[in-house]
């Protein structure tokens, strides 16, 4: 019977809950089984928007203030990677931009539209909508690639006036941007999209 089997969300292994039981954990990775997860959608829209919020001074803030010769430039995520376009290093450029640019704006609407599509309760193409949803958490990863370029820049460039490198404030929006992002992919429950799906008869 149908019912009594349930998804993991951690490692997605189809258990089988047995009667009477309260408690349940997955067969393959151990974590605690659940029907749901709970507040799914309140914790998961309350994530997105804080990372909506956030995605503005992430992305009009310098992320990284360089120090050549006396010369000190600032430079924002747009700005970066226009700077190694002009440099001839249009590759690094791409990967920036992709990653940091257009990864993040990608995630927060197929978020939003999932959720969207479950508060409406829309049956519509369940099997596309997780396969959105297994694309976002897949991609989420690679999102904090400045960061780390970043982080490894600043570790390594320390010359006083030659050269320094430090962080700016858009650093850490930035980062609390994919934490808030990836968040909010966790904590949505992807079952939710098969709710409203019709049944088949048994």
């Amino acid at each position: 019977m149908t019912h009594d089997l349930v998804g993991c969300h951690g490692c997605g292994l189809v258990n089988r809950w047995p009667a009477g039981l309260a408690r349940v954990r997955c067969a393959r990775c151990d974590a605690p089984l659940t029907r749901r997860i709970r507040r799914s959608v309140s914790r998961s829209s309350a994530f997105l928007v804080a990372a909506v919020m956030l995605y503005l001074p992430a992305n009009l803030l310098p992320i990284m203030h360089v120090t050549s010769l006396g010369m000190v430039r600032s430079d924002t995520i747009l700005s970066g990677a226009e700077f190694l376009l002009i440099s001839g290093m249009w590759p690094l450029a791409l990967v920036v931009f992709v990653a940091s640019v257009l990864v993040p704006i990608m995630k927060m609407v197929i978020i939003a539209y999932l959720l969207i599509s479950v508060q409406l309760r829309s049956p519509a193409r369940p099997l596309d909508r997780t396969r959105l949803y297994r694309f976002t958490e897949f991609v989420g990863r690679w999102s904090m690639v400045d960061i780390f370029v970043v982080a490894v820049l600043v570790a390594l460039l320390q010359m006083g006036a030659v050269a320094d490198v430090r962080a700016g404030p858009g650093a850490l929006y930035f980062a609390a941007v994919v934490i808030l992002t990836m968040l909010a992919t966790f904590t949505f429950d992807p079952r939710l999209i098969w709710d409203n799906v019709p049944k088949r008869d048994e």
